[in-house]
Formats: C-alpha cells, structure tokens, sequence
C-alpha cells in the first residue's frame, strides 16, 4: 500500500522524500515497481477490489463471515481464511460497539405473563413466535425512544414505532403495526420483557382481542429475549454509534432506512442461511 502511494505521488514528490515520510527505502520501492505479478497477487487484487466493494457497501457493518458469503452469493468462491486476511492486509475491521444500558422498568406490581417462549428460538414458521422490547437513541433534542416487534422465524422487523416519550402507547403502536402488516395471524406467542409499559391494560387488551399468547422474561435475565437484544446491537453498532442526529426527525428518518432499506431488505443473517429476513421468507 505505501509502495502505490509512492507511485501514485511520484509527480508531485520526490521518491526520496516520499520514502523517507513512509519509512520505506527507494531499492524496495524500485524492486516492488519493476516486479511482475503472480497469478496470485493477480487474483488477490480481484478479491480486494470485491473485499472492498461489499465493505463499502454495508456501510463498514460486514466481517469476514459476511464478506466471504457475500462473495459466493456473487459467484466468486474464497475461504473465509482467505477472506480474513485480506480484511486484515487491507487495514479493514467490522465496526464494533459496547453493551448499552437496559431501559426496562420492571419494577412495579402490574400484572405480568408468564414465560411462555422460554428461550426456545426456533420456529416452524412465520407468525408462530414474536418478540418486542424498547431501547433508547440520542439527539440533541433529547431521547428518541424506539419499540419493535421481531418475527423470531425469519428475524424481520415487523412491526416498530417511535416517539420521545417511552410509554405504553409506543409498544401499543409496534404491535398494531405488526399485526396489520402479517393481517391478524392467531395463536402468537409474543415475548417481551417485563417492562411496565408490556403489562398495561391496553397493550393486554391488544394481545387477548387478537388471541394472541402472552409471554414475559424472568426478572433480570435479557437472554430470555436474546433475539431483540441482538437486533438492538446491531442497530446501534452499525448506525447509532455512526450518527451524530441533531433531531428526533433525522433519527427517525435514519432508523427507518435501516430496517426497511437495509436489515430486512438487505442485511445477511447468519441463523436464516445467510438470507436477509423478506429473501428468507420469500423463499421459504
């Protein structure tokens, strides 16, 4: 890489003092300028270019997994080896991120479901298991609260809402829209925490009216709705901890070009064979 950057420099620099800066020495530079490629090197710039072109795309939110499936879906075959270190010679990195903390008051004497799902993550098909939690997204306005609903088969968003106030109105809101968009199925499970706006009369009443299953997270324990927890750090690793939003408005617009422009139309997942969740349930 810094051999290129000589050569694409070398006219407005001289070799010496572009050498010198980089830390490399001229016989080097020159020895790399006259070499002839290996099929190798040939077929590792091939790869790069497609490395960088999938990395580029998904906004730096790919790894090697990812990338290497990304590619085979493209029609070029690599090892996930391979592709882990050409990540690594081209100096790119999947964005990571820190745990956030819980926003769930489950602290009050409402009246609660019982764990129903528990932990059992794996549906037959769509409409068999839901789960919903809230978290939080920052603004110079303030606190952008979102809540979402998660069909547990495919793991697409299904249902979601926004406001600055987080309330019983909010998850009343995403599992209406839910229930509108796969048209009323019966017999949900629909798992969530145990967070005093899911224990509302009115969030309650939307559950009974559409003869749905009621189940809650023991106290304590976010694995119990693991599926939610992971969408949630991937929202916020690969686009909140990326934005700086000035309103609620740019955060709403950001967030919904993310789960409908990107994670279910686009995103891979790796428990739905590498499929984004609308491919996922169109084709199965």
């Amino acid at each position: 890489m810094k051999y290129e950057f000589v050569k694409e420099h070398q006219a407005e620099f001289t070799v010496k003092l572009l050498c010198d800066v980089l830390g490399i020495s001229r016989s080097g530079y020159y020895d790399w300028l006259t070499h002839t490629p290996s099929k190798r090197d040939l077929s590792n710039q091939v790869i790069d270019a497609k490395i960088q072109e999938v990395y580029d795309a998904n906004k730096k939110r790919y790894g090697a997994p990812r990338i290497t499936k990304a590619l085979k879906f493209a029609g070029i075959s690599c090892s996930h080896t391979r592709v882990a270190r050409r990540l690594k010679h081209l100096n790119l990195a999947a964005v990571a991120g820190k745990k956030y903390r819980v926003t769930t008051d489950s602290n009050h004497n409402n009246p609660i479901f019982d764990n129903v799902l528990k932990r059992d993550f794996i549906a037959r098909g769509i409409n068999e298991k839901w789960v919903g939690d809230i978290t939080y997204i920052p603004t110079k306005e303030g606190w952008l609260y979102l809540a979402v609903v998660i069909d547990i088969y495919s793991r697409g968003v299904i249902g979601w809402a926004m406001s600055k106030r987080m309330n019983k109105q909010l998850v009343c809101d995403a599992l209406t829209m839910a229930l509108f968009k796969r048209k009323f199925p019966k017999g949900v499970i629909m798992h969530t925490d145990r967070g005093s706006q899911y224990c509302s009369n009115k969030y309650r009443s939307i559950i009974k009216n559409n003869k749905m299953i009621g189940s809650m997270s023991r106290v304590g324990n976010c694995w119990d709705n693991a599926i939610a927890e992971s969408f949630f750090h991937s929202l916020k690793v690969e686009l909140i901890k990326q934005e700086r939003y000035i309103s609620r408005q740019q955060a709403r617009q950001s967030i919904f070009q993310y789960i409908e422009g990107y994670y279910n139309a686009k995103r891979i997942h790796s428990s739905i064979d590498y499929m984004p969740p609308n491919v996922f349930e169109y084709a199965c």
